[in-house]
């Protein structure tokens, strides 16, 4: 064999090698967005599930603005958080963020809820148990999706 057709097989090897790993490298990000975007669907769905939610208890809760404002700006924060991570996925300062905001939501839903307790007509609402009903099994989907999320990203 003559030294020009073992590199030109050498060279070959080389750019099918390099577009195998290119195409694999398309196919986990793709992966990474994909896992992602089923948490930005569950947030979203959270999110809007929210101002009906604090709509609802606003005639029970009248003294409790303050909560029901702070749920509120929760939910901007979050969403903004959303946004942010949602135009990135594999920005790790942006999903910290996210998970702050996310953090700062579930603890002010905490809140509502555990005040929800000293208002029993509230807390009888057939509206209150279908939101809670629906947060929870929102819920539910997000740590999946999360779940699926972590799995694309550490493959």
């Amino acid at each position: 064999m003559s030294t020009s057709l073992i590199l030109l097989i050498v060279l070959v090897a080389a750019v099918v090698f390099g577009i195998s790993i290119y195409n694999r490298l398309v196919a986990l990000r793709n992966r990474v967005r994909n896992g992602f975007a089923q948490i930005d669907v569950q947030l979203t769905r959270r999110y809007d599930l929210i101002p009906n939610l604090v709509e609802s208890v606003k005639g029970y809760m009248k003294h409790e603005r303050e909560t029901l404002q702070a749920v509120i700006e929760a939910r901007n924060t979050a969403v903004n958080g959303l946004q942010a991570a949602a135009a990135d996925p594999a920005n790790a300062d942006a999903i910290r963020k996210l998970g702050a905001a996310e953090a700062g939501l579930g603890s002010a839903l905490g809140r509502l809820f555990a005040l929800s307790e000293n208002y029993p007509d509230l807390k009888a609402s057939q509206n209150m148990l279908q939101f809670q009903e629906e947060l929870a099994s929102t819920e539910n989907k997000v740590s999946f999706a999360r779940q699926a999320f972590n799995d694309a990203v550490q493959n």
